[in-house]
C-alpha cells in the first residue's frame, strides 16, 4: 500500500510517500480500506517534531474514513463492506477512567497518528470498537472530516459546558474545523453565537452560518465588544483553544457565574490571568480533551439528525500533503483540509 511517513520531524521535507505492508487485523481489531484522510493541527506539529522525534518513521494522520476490508478474532460489531468513520481516540479499556467510561482520561490514552500509524495511507488497522456507521448523508470526504474536531466539540459543549438553548457563546478564532462544529452545533441547539476572527472573510461566513455577530481581533477590543453586544453582562459561556493571548481576554469576556472551556493552546500554553477576575465573578474554568466514544456515537448521531454539512476548506491528493500542510500553515482556511486517497 501506499502511505506517507514522517520520517524527519522538523525538517523542511518531514514526510515521504513509501510502500509499506497491507497491516492484518490482531484480535478485537478491524482494517479500514481508506478513502479519505483530514488534517488537524495536531499532525502538523508533529511534522515540526513536537513529540514525535521518539516515535519516526511512521504514518501520521488522526482523521479517516472508508470501508472494512478485514475483521479479526472477536469482532460481531463490523463486518467487511461496512462504510465507516474512525474514532481516532485509543484508549486501554482496563484502567479504572476506562471502567468508568470517561475513557478520555484513560492512563493511557493515545491518538491514532502517532505514535500508532495513522489514516495517511491507502490502510489503517485499527481497534474495531473505534469505528462507527458513516452518517448516509454524507460521502466519505466529508466523513474524514468529522472526528477528531466534531468530537472535541462536542465534549466540550456538550459534555463539559452543558450548554442550554437561549445562551450566549463566544468561539475563538472561528475558521478551523473544532471552531467551525463549535458554531454549527450551538446555533443547531439555539444558541446565540459570537465568533472572532483576523479576517473579515471568515467572520461573513460564519455569519452565514448562523453567527449573530463577528468581531475582528485585529481591529477591536473583543471584550469590550462582547460587553457591548450583551447589554454589559458577557457571555454565558466562551470556547477557548487560544490559551496564552485568549485566555485572558475570555475571563474578561465572561459573565459572573460564566463558564469557560478550554482544550488545545494555538497560541501558547501558557498564560498570565487575573485571577481575581475568576474567582469574584465565580467562573467555572473547564479543561477538556478529545472524547469518550459514548460522546463519539452521540456525535454522529446528532449529525445524521440535523443533516450537518462539515465545511471542507480544500481537497488535495494524497501525494501532495505537502501542499495541504503548507496551506495549514498559513491559516487562511476555513473549515477542514482533506486527503484524497482513492
Amino acid at each position: 500500500m501506499q502511505a506517507l511517513v514522517l520520517v524527519n520531524p522538523g525538517s523542511p521535507q518531514p514526510l515521504a510517500l513509501q510502500t509499506r505492508p497491507v497491516p492484518q487485523p490482531r484480535a478485537g481489531e478491524a482494517v479500514v480500506r481508506l478513502h479519505a484522510a483530514a488534517l488537524n493541527h495536531r499532525d502538523l506539529m508533529l511534522l515540526q517534531g513536537v513529540r514525535s522525534t521518539e516515535w519516526a518513521p511512521y504514518t501520521p494522520g488522526s482523521d479517516g474514513a472508508g470501508v472494512v476490508v478485514a475483521v479479526g478474532e472477536g469482532v460481531t460489531d463490523r463486518r467487511q463492506g461496512d462504510a465507516v468513520v474512525i474514532n481516532p481516540a485509543l484508549y486501554c479499556g482496563r484502567c479504572r477512567y476506562c471502567l468508568s467510561g470517561e475513557h478520555s482520561l484513560c492512563d493511557r490514552f493515545e491518538i491514532l497518528g502517532g505514535p500508532a500509524d495513522g489514516t495517511f495511507a491507502q490502510y489503517v488497522r485499527v481497534p474495531a470498537g473505534n469505528l462507527a456507521l458513516k452518517p448516509e448523508h454524507l460521502d466519505f470526504t466529508q466523513a474524514a472530516a468529522l472526528p477528531l474536531a466534531l468530537g472535541t466539540a462536542w465534549r466540550a459543549l456538550v459534555s463539559r459546558a452543558a450548554l442550554r438553548p437561549g445562551e450566549t457563546v463566544l468561539i475563538h478564532g472561528i475558521g478551523g474545523g473544532v471552531a467551525l462544529y463549535c458554531l454549527q452545533i450551538a446555533v443547531a441547539l439555539g444558541a446565540r453565537v459570537l465568533v472572532t476572527s483576523g479576517a473579515a472573510a471568515k467572520l461573513q461566513r460564519a455569519q452565514a452560518l448562523g453567527a449573530a455577530a463577528g468581531i475582528d481581533y485585529r481591529q477591536e477590543d473583543v471584550a469590550r465588544r462582547v460587553r457591548e453586544l450583551t447589554g454589559g453582562a458577557g457571555v454565558d459561556l466562551t470556547v477557548d483553544s487560544g490559551g496564552r493571548q485568549t485566555l485572558p481576554v475570555s475571563l474578561a469576556a465572561t459573565r459572573k457565574g460564566g463558564r469557560i472551556v478550554h482544550f488545545g493552546g494555538t497560541t501558547g500554553t501558557e498564560a498570565t490571568l487575573n485571577f481575581r477576575t475568576l474567582f469574584w465573578n465565580q467562573i467555572s474554568l473547564l479543561g477538556t480533551t478529545m472524547n469518550t466514544q459514548a460522546e463519539f456515537d452521540a456525535a454522529l448521531r446528532f449529525v445524521e439528525n440535523t443533516r450537518l454539512q462539515p465545511c471542507i476548506s480544500a481537497t488535495f491528493p494524497l501525494a501532495e500533503a505537502a501542499a495541504a500542510f503548507a496551506a495549514m500553515e498559513q491559516a487562511a482556511q476555513f473549515g477542514k483540509l482533506v486527503l484524497q486517497i482513492d
